[in-house]
């Protein structure tokens, strides 16, 4: 796309207009970081433009505090003091289930998710934010917590203008599929490939 214009345009009665302002499904998938942080930025563009905003954190653990979260929240703050920018909800999903070990039997984690993507769909009905960011959410429907074929379903019904960016490793192919924008991140270079592990401020 040289300068930002399309290499072809569809013959699909749509304005420019239109086809510009379509809701889009994203997802940032592959092995290497990185997913999660250029969702959160997408999210920053979000709140420049008013725009409400929903993270719903899968996997992460309810008690570890990112850096993320502690600047979105921020931002949901001088919103509700200056009415700058748009309103921040931010939802974590139970214990966390991945990576380490969190307290709780698997059952209980498949269900927190499971309800976890109940409210998402209930917000999305209610057309409760202009920006979901679903971290980590390829994880449960990877591991069958959450059923794939319900979240495409939901995202292609899904009312209003409500853009959805999900992320995580091992995106289902039926959801690459359904997305209209899919960034796989693959590793050039990584510091842990020298032994060095992660630090404050580039991985939280």
């Amino acid at each position: 796309m040289p300068q930002g214009r399309p290499a072809a345009v569809p013959d699909d009665g749509l304005t420019t207009r239109e086809r510009r302002n379509r809701p889009l499904v994203i997802v940032h998938t592959g092995e290497m970081k990185g997913k999660s942080t250029a969702a959160f930025g997408l999210a920053l563009r979000a709140w420049n433009q008013g725009w409400p905003i929903g993270v719903f954190q899968f996997v992460k653990s309810a008690k570890w505090r990112v850096g993320e979260e502690a600047a979105l929240r921020a931002l949901g703050r001088v919103h509700a003091e200056t009415g700058e920018g748009g309103p921040v909800t931010w939802h974590k999903m139970g214990e966390g289930w991945s990576w380490i070990q969190r307290p709780g039997t698997e059952a209980d984690h498949a269900a927190d998710a499971r309800e976890g993507w109940e409210q998402i769909r209930r917000d999305l009905a209610a057309e409760s934010y202009g920006l979901y960011v679903l971290d980590e959410f390829t994880y449960p429907m990877k591991w069958g917590w959450v059923d794939v074929d319900d979240v495409v379903a939901t995202l292609r019904d899904r009312p209003g203008r409500q853009h959805v960016v999900i992320t995580g490793r091992d995106a289902d192919p039926r959801l690459v599929g359904a997305a209209d924008l899919v960034v796989e991140m693959t590793k050039v270079k990584h510091p842990m490939d020298a032994g060095q592990k992660g630090q404050r401020g580039i991985e939280w």
